[in-house]
């Protein structure tokens, strides 16, 4: 079995860890090696026979490869596709349009929807300063406008020094990190190479040991069936070793698993529909008592606070989501006038069935489709820019300064604080790396092992056959000198 020198794991792990030019120089010597040892100084000759190629006499090619793997040629049907779908998504939107042309026609005038002023919100300080600079271009607003501009072009440069500054030390600490990364790797990487080496010698004595007693005794005696047997964890053969699992045991398991999981549902199920008793429970109760509080206004109402009990009485109702006869019915008692229950029911079952309300105009204009202007400044330069309005207020410079001291401390905590993040997360990851790379040895030998007997059992099998068919011990002899190059010298390949 040939295995790519770019797939082996020892030198993915090396290549991981290693820079540009080490990456390049590993590449080159790699390849000098492999043309080295197998195309300029090649030991196998041409001419080898079945013997030495150990050449079964009948190899069947796999199945795959008879499989049809081409691809249909693709045409126009796609593009022509979503030519015609993104036309009728236009389609399906003009009849929407048509629609709800229709529907707004016959809608009452309550259930209409608000005009909405196009509020235009200047949350940036610099923004601010040059609205103000354009619509009243005076010399207070010129000079503070001017100053904040200043301010900003000065924490702009000052940030970006910061930030500069910051990845340069964190680009030294992490070089510092990935040396002393290395340097930990060498023991590790020489781990796997000494591992691969001796699991080698190991095959090579193994097999060496089996196949001279087919060389020097006379009475040949062949062994069981090779293909029937099994590698333990130690590399020791034996028959009739059942690696299979239980199916009892995994049907078992995924139902206890179904039963658990269904079970969950259920209670979960339960307990959700118990809180959601418990909240309607809750909810029924607020209502009573706000029908208590529509009560006792009504009963304690008088012409001294009408106006005071009208409010109140128009948020109660919108609480209980009330209709008209039940407001009636609440209204009875009241000592209002016939005209005024009348226009206090109307009035606040209207505002109960309309859909929507106007925005408040302190906040989002007059109501009308024009564009509206409003500054809710979330910045430390706005103190700056105030400082500079009005210098002779001592406040305002105590709080640009505090402002800013805090703004400025709070930053650069946080970059600091960052680059101290990010070193340590890049030392724990290092050693993370290392630590999984110490625990991965013992994987990379098993693969390396396991891709060793792959490609050597198919020899042995071959050899042991034809022991069965007698063939003479000089041909024997042969057979088991290129297994044994073999497994010293082909793949998967040990690299220095």
């Amino acid at each position: 079995m040939n295995v790519s020198p770019l797939q082996d794991a020892e030198f993915k792990r090396q290549q991981k860890n290693m820079t540009l030019t080490q990456k390049k120089t590993n590449l080159s010597t790699k390849e000098g090696v492999l043309v080295n040892n197998f195309i300029k100084d090649n030991q196998c000759n041409l001419n080898d026979t079945y013997n030495s190629m150990i050449i079964s006499e009948q190899t069947k090619l796999p199945k795959k490869i008879y499989e049809n793997q081409t691809t249909k040629e693709k045409n126009l049907l796609p593009l022509a596709g979503i030519s015609v779908a993104v036309m009728g998504t236009v389609a399906l939107l003009s009849t929407f349009v048509k629609k709800n042309a229709k529907n707004v026609i016959g809608l009452a005038k309550e259930k209409w929807l608000p005009t909405v002023t196009r509020n235009v919100n200047l949350s940036e300080e610099t923004t601010q300063a040059i609205y103000q600079m354009v619509q009243n271009p005076g010399r207070t607003s010129v000079i503070a406008g001017t100053g904040v501009l200043a301010l900003s072009a000065m924490a702009f440069m000052g940030k970006m020094f910061c930030e500069g500054y910051k990845e340069i030390w964190v680009k030294r600490k992490e070089a510092d990190i990935q040396k002393n990364l290395q340097e930990k790797l060498i023991d590790v990487e020489t781990q796997a190479f000494s591992g691969k080496i001796q699991i080698i010698r190991s095959m090579l004595s193994k097999q060496a040991h089996d196949f001279e007693k087919y060389l020097t005794n006379d009475n040949d005696k062949i062994l069981p069936d090779f293909g029937k047997k099994v590698l333990n964890s130690n590399g020791l053969y034996f028959m009739g070793e059942n690696n299979k699992k239980d199916p009892k045991t995994n049907n078992l398991k995924y139902i206890f698993m179904g039963l658990g999981t269904i079970s969950s549902i259920i209670g979960l199920g339960y307990f959700a529909f118990k809180n959601a008793s418990k909240s309607r429970a809750l909810i029924d109760k607020y209502l009573q008592d706000t029908e208590k509080c529509i009560n006792q206004v009504v009963k304690s109402s008088n012409e001294t606070t009408k106006q005071t009990d009208k409010e109140t009485l128009e948020n109660l109702f919108k609480i209980l989501d009330a209709d008209k006869n039940f407001i009636k019915s609440k209204l009875l008692k009241i000592k209002w006038s016939d005209k005024e229950k009348e226009d206090f029911i109307e009035n606040v079952y209207t505002k109960i069935q309309t859909s929507t309300t106007k925005v408040n105009p302190n906040i989002g204009g007059d109501g009308t489709s024009k564009p509206a202007f409003n500054s809710f400044v979330n910045d430390y330069r706005a103190f700056f820019y105030n400082w500079l309005l009005d210098t002779s207020n001592p406040q305002f410079k105590q709080l640009f300064f505090g402002v800013t001291g805090v703004t400025a401390a709070g930053y650069a905590g946080k970059l600091y604080g960052d680059a101290m993040k990010d070193v340590q997360v890049k030392k724990i990851n290092a050693e993370t790396e290392l630590d999984l790379q110490k625990r991965l040895v013992s994987t990379e030998l098993r693969n390396f092992k396991s891709k060793k007997e792959a490609a050597i059992q198919p020899l042995v099998d071959e050899f042991y056959k034809q022991v069965d068919n007698g063939k003479p011990k000089e041909e024997l002899k042969v057979m088991a000198d290129n297994i044994l190059f073999e497994i010293k010298n082909g793949p998967p390949f040990v690299y220095s």
